[in-house]
């Protein structure tokens, strides 16, 4: 009897925390698209701002996971991609081209359950309300609404991994809006101001002078600084260019107006703590233009030196709104 007490306490420790006897499955997905050729519903114009409309895609598939992407990043290979959902998950895939370069498809899509430090999966949904994602240094670095927090997953091995662990983010929490908190964590260029700084900006948290919360977490610019809210917009995801400059998304939704979507620029040497930033809007749209709820954006920079920017929608699994990606080219 001992002994298989012995053996029974010996399995038990063997267990992670969450109780789950192995980590969670990754699933396939096929997903089919649609070709968006012009931006600007009824026009042939390519130029919009600073960017040039190269191609887009509306996507859907028959398994209920795909869906609801809050921010996406693609790898070195200018291909393949991470996204997190704010459902908790983990989607990945690569894109497809056609003979013209433009996006023609997704390949690859695999959904899997994001864990927390506990080993919880996605059902815990006010843990697991992932909204921002970057790459730094063999990490997976994810930003969480709600229970706000930015923790670190190893890359590779984030899909069946905890986070190893969580950054301090400087903000405090306690001035951080439940649905409207860590929207965007980025990491800046090694040899921009920023000096591969990790940076996090708020969706919707003001100081008292209504900017928005935002902060670098660690280099010399270490610090807390704020953002000027360009109202009614709200932040959803942004990305460094190589030269340090940041590129905010920024969404807008009202009964009144419908959405919107801009993309505003801020100077990458103007980031430090303490400091009040602002920038230049460098693309704007509304309803007249192939947009949805506009969650996501990276920068991709492909081999010959060309600059692309990729923008993704979240459709909150409702049949009203769709899942998009769309590209362009920065002019220089």
């Amino acid at each position: 009897m001992q002994s298989v007490l012995a053996v029974l306490f010996c399995s038990w420790l063997a267990l992670p925390v969450s109780g789950l006897a192995s980590p969670p499955p990754s699933e396939t997905v096929p997903v089919s698209s649609r070709q968006i050729t012009n931006f600007k519903i009824g026009s042939d114009q390519k130029r919009f701002g600073a960017l040039e409309f190269v191609g887009g895609l509306e996507m859907s598939s028959s398994n209920a996971l795909f869906g609801a992407m809050s921010a996406i990043r693609f790898r070195v290979d200018t291909t393949s991609f991470l996204s997190v959902l704010d459902t908790g998950h983990w989607l990945q895939g690569s894109v497809t081209r056609d003979p013209q370069g433009r996006l023609s498809g997704l390949a690859d899509v695999t959904v899997t359950s994001m864990m927390d430090r506990q080993g919880r999966s996605e059902r815990v949904k006010q843990m697991m309300d992932s909204e921002g994602l970057a790459f730094r240094n063999g990490q997976a670095l994810v930003s969480f609404e709600q229970q706000h927090r930015v923790d670190v997953y190893p890359d590779p091995g984030f899909a069946q991994a905890r986070p190893v662990a969580s950054l301090p983010i400087l903000i405090p929490k306690s001035a951080l809006r439940g649905n409207r908190g860590l929207e965007t964590v980025v990491v800046s260029p090694a040899g921009s101001p920023l000096a591969g700084a990790t940076v996090i900006v708020s969706e919707l948290s003001v100081d008292k002078a209504d900017h928005l919360y935002a902060a670098v977490l660690d280099g010399p610019r270490k610090g807390v600084f704020a953002v000027v809210q360009k109202d009614p917009f709200a932040i959803t995801d942004g990305a460094f260019l190589p030269n340090g400059d940041l590129l905010l998304l920024e969404r807008r939704f009202s009964f009144a107006e419908g959405i919107g979507m801009q993309i505003r620029r801020i100077a990458g040497d103007t980031i430090k703590a303490g400091a009040v930033v602002d920038g230049t809007v460098i693309l704007s749209a509304d309803m007249g233009y192939q947009i949805d709820n506009m969650e996501g954006l990276d920068v991709v920079v492909l081999p010959d030196g060309e600059i692309r920017v990729i923008v993704v929608s979240d459709d909150n699994h409702s049949i009203l709104e769709r899942n998009l990606m769309l590209e362009f080219r920065l002019i220089p």
